[in-house]
């Protein structure tokens, strides 16, 4: 009943609202479950959609066992079309901003301490296959670049060769939204990257490789996932570091940077965060093991 409402929805995501593909796809899935569950309550179009049908909708999701996170972005979903949809006169009034939005507990995130870093850096540099091997040093490229620069796996595994600066040490990162930014990156990474731009990548390039920065094994363009295999290969390699996805090398280099006496509003340019709120989780973060650190040292804590 509602597919070519949805199609066009697809496109205005991605097209006019410029929303990741796996954004896109959280959202279109929202509210396509929406819409069936009104259809099954005898809604037969659009303009019969009201807050009393969307309630019961996320109230079911609540009786369902979603998770906060789940309901919060169900929510946003909904509120995204509802919004859209009036715009284009499908529906006479907008219930969205009658929704309320379910509370997020914040749980801190799990970070790497400094000497965790270092250890996982040197000691991913130590491979079996040395320095010739190019998937060794593709890996070490996205080690130090994630853990440099707090980019995203998804920003990473879109760069393109030319989007290294080596002259003013700066990457050119496409982030959300296909927002653009310019992040410094420190030697150590500009060196890995360099080294694998020259002496590996072209062992796995093909013609198909496109301007692509990092390959796959095939010569494509490396995938988000492969990524992530390849961070957490990485990291069991190196005894005492804990297990982490590429998003806690990001999370670490935040913290890192805000231990290091980093303002908040340059943490947030460098993390691409639209709001300042998102990027005070981390000083929580710093906060709680700073208090960590004084109960285990001072004598009366």
């Amino acid at each position: 009943m509602f597919a070519a409402l949805l199609t066009e929805y697809e496109r205005h995501l991605t097209v006019e609202r410029s929303l990741s593909a796996h954004t896109a796809r959280a959202y279109l899935g929202d509210v396509s479950d929406l819409l069936g569950y009104a259809a099954t309550t005898g809604v037969t179009g659009l303009a019969e959609l009201d807050i009393g049908v969307v309630r019961a909708w996320l109230a079911r999701q609540h009786a369902l066992g979603r998770a906060r996170a789940t309901l919060a972005r169900r929510t946003a979903a909904v509120r995204t079309f509802t919004a859209y949809a009036h715009r284009r006169g499908l529906l006479s009034h907008d219930p969205g901003p009658l929704l309320g939005t379910p509370k997020q507990l914040r749980t801190l995130p799990t970070v790497l301490r400094r000497d965790e870093a270092a250890a996982l850096l040197d000691g991913a540099a130590e491979t079996p296959e040395g320095d010739t091997d190019p998937q060794a040093l593709r890996d070490q490229a996205i080690l130090e670049l994630l853990y440099a620069t707090g980019i995203r796996v998804g920003e990473l595994c879109g760069l393109d060769v030319d989007d290294l600066d080596l002259d003013r040490c700066t990457v050119r990162v496409l982030g959300k939204g296909g927002k653009e930014r310019t992040v410094p990156v420190g030697e150590p990474a500009v060196r890995a990257v360099e080294d694998w731009r020259r002496r590996g990548r072209p062992a796995l390039a093909t013609g198909g490789s496109g301007p692509a920065l990092f390959l796959g094994a095939r010569g494509g363009r490396l995938h988000p996932t492969s990524a992530r295999r390849i961070v957490h290969a990485r990291i069991a390699d190196v005894e005492g570091v804990r297990d982490l996805s590429p998003h806690g090398l990001r999370h670490s280099a935040a913290t890192h940077l805000l231990e290091g006496g980093a303002d908040l509003r340059s943490v947030q340019e460098i993390l691409g965060h639209a709001s300042l709120q998102t990027t005070q989780l981390y000083t929580h973060v710093t906060a709680e093991r700073l208090k960590r650190t004084y109960e285990q040292a001072h004598p009366r804590a």
